[in-house]
């Protein structure tokens, strides 16, 4: 049975204490879902019903839903090896020594700022990303950065010979029948995010780059459901096995520590906290929106969150520290 008390209250205080707008929330646990949904879907310019069907702009939950995916399923095919150096794929990037493993640990090392980005084109900011120096902190530090999936996700389109979102897209949702999971979401049924220039955005991606990149980028531009998420997450603990065109024992391969000894534990593209009292990993990650997936294989249980905490504004670090909240507290009661 389904029982996450203190969780449940959590997510729905981020609410009841006026944090976010609204939450889309789902506990999975073998075949049985629990979902709920709470507030509103938008505050500005006047409230708007939160609806439990509502699209959500998933942010950095892109790098691992789709780039990561679309990598999964060309590793699995014999097409790609994470130890290939980068500039197998990109041969103008400068430096030999990053490989692909690298950029999905984020211990790249590669510098991230780039001048004037937001008022470049997607071609010129691309070519500023090839270009970008590695740093004193390759394989020394994790530094979670963009800049690693949007390099894989031009490695993606270098071997399949379109940009990575259509090949996510064509390899991963369309297959799978994760028909509420795309780059190009109805605007109507999507819940707002920022307000921009005194415009609030609504099915339009929220990060800057994932809109001057377009389907070309690997990092940001996903869009989906709690349904849809909840169908992926049965895929990756293993309750749903055929869902995803992978494997079962590729998705194994993401619940595993990849980061040198010493450093942060990550997964190739994953996040990974680990359980309390058996200390196995489970896999998730977040988007800056204020987005949340977790996928425990062993257990077969899972949480999908999600928020707008950046509408109206993006100034709310008190979310920041209630998600890990949230996360301690599902991996307490998660028996």
């Amino acid at each position: 049975m389904i029982n996450f008390p203190k969780t449940q209250n959590l997510i729905e205080s981020l609410v009841s204490e006026r944090i976010v707008p609204g939450v889309n929330y789902a506990f999975m646990k073998g075949d049985q879902v629990f979902a709920s949904t709470v507030g509103f879907a938008a505050l500005y310019p006047q409230k708007t019903q939160l609806s439990p069907f509502a699209v959500y702009d998933l942010a950095s939950c892109t790098k691992v839903l789709a780039t990561g995916a679309v990598l999964l399923k060309l590793y699995e095919e014999g097409q790609v090896s994470f130890d290939d150096r980068l500039t197998k794929y990109v041969p103008e990037f400068g430096d030999d020594r990053v490989r692909l493993w690298h950029l999905l640990t984020h211990t790249s090392g590669i510098r991230g700022w780039i001048p004037n980005r937001s008022s470049l084109s997607g071609e010129d900011l691309l070519k500023a990303i090839v270009g970008l120096p590695v740093t004193d902190e390759f394989e020394r530090v994790v530094r979670y950065a963009d800049t690693n999936f949007v390099l894989l996700g031009l490695v993606v389109e270098r071997i399949l010979g379109q940009p990575v979102q259509m090949a996510a897209a064509d390899m991963i949702f369309r297959p799978a029948g994760l028909t509420e999971t795309t780059f190009h979401p109805d605007r109507q049924e999507c819940v707002p995010t920022e307000l921009v220039n005194g415009t609030v955005l609504q099915g339009i991606v929220h990060d800057p780059k994932a809109r001057q990149l377009g389907a070309r980028c690997g990092s940001a531009g996903l869009f989906s459901t709690v349904k849809d998420l909840v169908l992926m997450g049965q895929a990756y603990t293993g309750v749903n096995p055929s869902l995803l065109p992978l494997s079962q024992d590729a998705i194994a391969q993401l619940y595993a520590v990849r980061t040198p000894n010493g450093l942060q534990p990550r997964a190739w593209g994953w996040n990974l906290v680990f359980d309390p009292q058996d200390k196995y990993p489970l896999i998730y990650h977040t988007g800056f929106t204020g987005t949340l997936i977790m996928y425990d294989r062993v257990k077969q249980s899972g949480l999908v969150m999600l928020t707008n905490r950046v509408h109206p504004s993006r100034h709310n670090q008190i979310f920041l520290t209630m998600r890990s909240r949230i996360i301690n507290s599902f991996l307490a009661e998660n028996k």
